[in-house]
């Protein structure tokens, strides 16, 4: 049995530990928390240890693996120090606060041969994956275009960064992992309404290299939570619903009507039949440990590699740059 151990157990890293105090492969042996008594309540609730420092944590308990659900400005300081010991990590999204420490981080953890992944837990949305399998049968044909919307109230307990970092990063994400291609450029209309320090709305724009476009509308300013992702193609539109894990299909009659690949371009398109598919629904937080755990016990690539959450991070920043600079921000070389 693992021995597993959350470094953090705020809103997001009391997940972690309820999630790991249930699986049958590992073993919960500790959190830790700044914060004392949130370390107390959470280790109380799932029979561990409190730590409120984490490296006493790591030299007592000595786990094999950890999540790293503190703060983005401390993930580089507090990655070091698991990594010093070997043990492998998963970091929450994002792997950083600037680029810079995102690749020492994932230089460190090549140098140490330990395991890292990055907390993306979009990836592993049931309706997510269903439509990742559905697009690689090509049931879509050549995909056009991909629309993210990413909108809810303003959450108190981010300080450290602003909605492009913190959600938009999500999308970005899943937008790679969806077409498989890099991106060539952004640009990024960003505006600060509520946040005192960082931006809260964005709107942006993303070209791929294969031609696909994507957009991205993403605020903390919506009274009511809304996690959608729309992607277009030649034989119509998928739309995925985070929330409640639903897929649907809603087909380009022009396009299945048998013509030529040629043809159906130029015929247009029409309204045809709405499938909703059957997705299995699962806590994606549950599949992205699980994921994690089997990484690390079968010695095999986490499906959510520190290079994934270091490009998604590089095109946050950039997002950021171009909302600050009003300008296109050219993404040459950014994937190598």
């Amino acid at each position: 049995m693992m021995k597993v151990a959350v470094i953090g157990v705020g809103s997001m890293g009391k997940n972690h530990a309820r999630i790991y105090a249930d699986l049958p492969n590992a073993r919960l042996v500790g959190v830790a928390d700044a914060n004392e008594s949130a370390a107390h309540t959470i280790a109380e609730r799932y029979r561990t240890t409190p730590y409120t420092d984490f490296r006493t944590l790591l030299d007592t308990e000595k786990p094999d693996a950890v999540s790293i659900v503190t703060p983005t400005v401390e993930h580089l300081s507090v990655a070091q120090a698991v990594i010093e010991q070997g043990i492998h990590l998963l970091i929450e999204k994002p792997i950083a606060f600037r680029v810079d420490e995102a690749r020492q981080i994932i230089a460190l953890a090549g140098e140490a041969g330990v395991k890292l992944m990055v907390g993306h837990i979009e990836r592993f949305n049931p309706a997510i994956q269903a439509l990742k399998s559905r697009l690689a049968a090509d049931e879509l044909g050549r995909v056009f275009q991909i629309d993210a919307r990413r909108q809810g109230p303003f959450p108190a307990r981010v300080k450290d960064v602003g909605v492009v970092i913190d959600l938009a990063v999500h999308d970005l994400d899943v937008m790679r992992y969806l077409t498989g291609a890099a991106v060539r450029r952004v640009f990024a209309e960003t505006e600060r309404r509520i946040h005192s320090t960082y931006e809260d709305l964005l709107e942006g724009l993303v070209r791929f290299d294969d031609g696909t476009v994507g957009t991205l509308a993403i605020n903390w300013l919506t009274p009511t939570k809304i996690r959608e992702l729309v992607v277009t193609g030649e034989k119509g539109m998928f739309r995925a619903d985070y929330l409640t894990q639903d897929l649907y299909f809603y087909e380009n009659a022009t396009a299945t009507a048998g013509s030529w690949d040629a043809l159906r371009i130029l015929r247009g398109v029409s309204e045809g039949r709405m499938v909703r598919y059957v997705v299995r629904k699962q806590e994606p937080l549950r599949a992205e440990l699980e994921a994690f755990i089997a990484a690390v016990e079968n010695d095999t690539p986490p499906p959510v590699s520190g290079e994934d959450g270091l490009q998604a991070l590089i095109l946050a920043q950039a997002l950021v740059e171009s909302g600050q600079k009003h300008t296109v921000v050219q993404m040459k070389n950014a994937e190598k």
